[in-house]
């Protein structure tokens, strides 16, 4: 078990479910990155997913894509964040993932990223471009490592496919809420909640629902069936309202405040 898996645990014997908090590494610095996370442990966030920038997202809508254009404009890369994340590490023991894409995997190889991730404390990655057809030895390395694995069922999975990516699967699914990118969404489809209780039926693997949300009402929804829900646009667009503001750290964390607080 690593930290998603006990905490998944965690939550399950007090009756809870989890909340996973996204933000974009480096947006508007890794500094502010860095004293997030931090204050989110504090705003009743369980997990943090860090997102790396990159230039050519395919899963990203317009909010995630502009902040993972500030960060590349302010000479962000992997590198930096893996060291980020240990100086997080010093700090809290909070579930961290890496949200990514695939080239900046290749391009370090994935058994020297896989082992320099796990070294400064990443818990596990989700990678939009790595279907679990094609991860075979990205599975292989990163379960030798404890690492998470994180795959994704949407509306449009058929249930041949589901069974295979439940089992590639580790740490979590993540079920795509709705049939597009990124983004917040005045109302969420709702078939979500019988689709994942047929996910459900197929894995213990804990379901996390993410794409859309971001509102304490869809907070509260998602939650009656899911094991976890996961809200990244509407904290990357509170932080960009707040850019350049003293009190930056403190607004987002009162904002994440109000979403955690329905769990």
């Amino acid at each position: 078990m690593n930290k998603i898996d006990l905490k998944f645990k965690e939550l399950k014997k007090k009756g809870k479910k989890a909340f996973i908090a996204f933000v974009t590494a480096g947006d508007p610095s890794l500094k502010v990155t860095e004293e997030l996370v931090a204050a989110f442990e504090n705003s009743g966030v369980d997990m943090v997913e860090l997102g790396v920038p990159f230039s050519d997202p395919m899963a990203d809508g317009p909010t995630i894509q502009a902040s993972s254009q500030r960060a590349l404009n302010n000479k962000v890369t992997l590198k930096k964040i893996l060291d980020a994340v240990s100086r997080i590490r010093r700090r809290t023991p909070i579930p961290l993932l890496l949200m990514m894409y695939y080239n900046s995997v290749l391009a370090l190889g994935e058994e020297k990223f896989i082992k320099e991730a796990v070294r400064v404390g990443v818990d596990g990655v989700i990678v939009p471009d790595l279907p679990p057809e094609e991860a075979g030895s990205f599975i292989k390395a990163a379960r030798k490592n404890n690492l998470a694995t994180v795959f994704f069922l949407s509306p449009t999975t058929t249930a041949t496919r589901m069974k295979r990516i439940v089992k590639s699967a580790t740490g979590f699914i993540y079920y795509v809420s709705i049939t597009g990118v990124t983004g917040t969404r005045q109302d969420l489809p709702t078939e979500i909640l019988s689709a994942v209780q047929a996910a459900k039926r197929l894995t213990k693997i804990p379901i996390c629902v993410g794409f859309g949300v971001s509102t304490p009402q869809q907070v509260k929804d998602i939650a009656r069936v899911a094991d976890g829900v996961i809200v990244g646009s509407a904290i990357v667009q509170k932080i960009f309202q707040n850019r350049g503001k003293r009190g930056l750290v403190r607004n987002v964390a009162r904002f994440v405040s109000g979403l955690t607080k329905v769990l």
